[in-house]
């Protein structure tokens, strides 16, 4: 077993906090919340920026805060907000924000560091506002899959697409199609 596998396995984050399956997220709202195809996901290599998201049941919405909260990803209805962070902070570093943690979601990037099969590692690179309540901060190690992965940063399309050989540009081009498609009907 990969000794990435087994950190992802002996990962746990405090409050019942775990890393979101962005593929499960897509099949329960196709329609509104994508993820990379597969074929995108296959050449995600170490020094490259990948989002992920972490998030807790054990929090709900506060009674101030907005009921239907709209998703930063997707703008469908959410049972609660979900924070965002638009890029890496080692990319483009904005001023502190003083927001109150509230166990809520948040949406973060991970520089990718290491990769086994369909295992990563990777590190934080957002300041996360929930840290107190999950533990995971900035510059910490994380450990996923690549059904974890919600998007890959923009600044990698180009090698993403350099380094596929003509199967996987079939397959990239195979996909295309079918989001086309499915955004005319």
């Amino acid at each position: 077993m990969s000794e990435l596998k087994n950190q992802f396995e002996s990962q746990t984050f405090s409050n019942d906090y775990q890393l979101v399956n962005g593929v499960v997220m897509h099949h329960e709202n196709p329609a509104n919340f994508h993820v990379p195809p597969e074929v995108i996901k296959r050449h995600i290599q170490p020094g490259q920026f990948v989002e992920l998201r972490i998030d807790s049941p054990r929090f709900s919405v506060h009674q101030e805060d907005a009921q239907g909260c709209s998703c930063p990803s997707c703008n469908g209805e959410m049972t609660k907000p979900i924070l965002r962070h638009e890029h890496p902070a080692s990319l483009l570093r904005l001023p502190e924000q003083r927001t109150p943690s509230r166990g809520w979601g948040e949406d973060f990037w991970v520089r990718v560091t290491a990769r086994s099969g369909t295992y990563l590692g990777g590190i934080a690179d957002n300041p996360l506002v929930e840290s107190r309540l999950h533990g995971l901060v900035e510059g910490g190690d994380v450990y996923f899959q690549e059904d974890h992965i919600l998007a890959v940063h923009d600044i990698h399309r180009g090698d993403l697409v350099a380094g596929m050989d003509v199967a996987d540009l079939k397959e990239l081009a195979e996909w295309v199609g079918q989001m086309r498609r499915g955004s005319e009907g």
